[in-house]
């Protein structure tokens, strides 16, 4: 596959960007929104893993050399929520939380929504949003 132009990139980080930016609602609020790079974080002090924290991140898009990293950080507080996760885009997972999509193709995008969606209803669930 040939390397990604910035345009192909950019265009790959806005459709993500677009599915997680659904979720900037409430106490989730953006503290990154700048071209190639969004995140949002859960502006509400939490109570996780034996200690309390100030805001919890909660997923992110970011140009890279070669792909858009989708930053996804409620596979921390369940591995269970893997479960959800199609088969397509866990190809595209690398490590625990990171996802290299390389794409806009509609169906990844589906599938991206989908984890956004059980992630939101986890943090929810944790009484974190």
């Amino acid at each position: 596959m040939a390397k990604l132009t910035q345009e192909e990139l950019l265009a790959i980080f806005d459709a993500v960007k677009k599915e997680v930016a659904a979720y900037e609602k409430g106490t989730i609020k953006a503290r990154m929104d700048a071209e190639g790079k969004y995140d949002l974080w859960n502006e509400k002090p939490v109570e996780a893993f034996g200690r309390k924290y100030p805001a919890m991140f909660f997923a992110s898009a970011m140009v890279k050399s070669d792909y858009v990293g989708f930053y996804f950080m409620p596979v921390y507080s369940n591995e269970e929520i893997k479960d959800v996760f199609h088969p397509d885009l866990l190809k595209c997972l690398k490590g625990k939380s990171c996802f290299h999509i390389k794409t806009t193709d509609k169906e990844l995008m589906k599938h991206i929504k989908t984890a956004l969606k059980a992630g939101y209803a986890q943090y929810k669930k944790n009484g974190w949003v």
